[in-house]
């Protein structure tokens, strides 16, 4: 017990000298890996967003939804926006069939290209 409370010099601190404070080691590989797997991720869930909103309307118009309706009205507005060059790419005779197949298509470019350019913002960024 006696070993424990004597203590040697280099052991003492001398008040009079100020301290340093030693900051905190930030971990930059972890808050870069962290920023691109958030920003990836944000990538991914636009390209769901938008092929969210083009199957419903889709849905909206096989199912004959009221076209006067404000929300459907709306989906239609962001629809028409965020079809790109696929809205008249096939034009059958059929009216709902003709947006089945367009839409279908624009819906499913937004999901692949969403996935690719995560995949891309991962890679680049270095994040696993």
């Amino acid at each position: 017990m006696a070993e424990h409370a004597e203590r040697s010099d280099s052991d003492v601190v001398d008040d009079d000298e100020p301290r340093q404070r030693r900051r905190p080691d930030l971990d930059w590989r972890r808050i870069k890996d962290t920023s691109v797997g958030l920003v990836a991720g944000l990538v991914r869930w636009a390209g769901l967003v938008i092929a969210v909103v083009l199957v419903l309307h889709v849905i909206f118009t096989i199912g004959s939804a009221n076209p006067d309706n404000g929300i459907v009205s709306w989906i239609r507005g962001w629809a028409d926006s965020l079809s790109i060059g696929f809205k008249d790419l096939f034009e059958p005779s059929d009216g709902k069939l003709r947006v089945l197949v367009n839409y279908g298509i624009a819906a499913l470019f937004w999901l692949i290209v969403s996935s690719i350019a995560a995949r891309l913002i991962r890679r680049i960024g270095g994040a696993s």
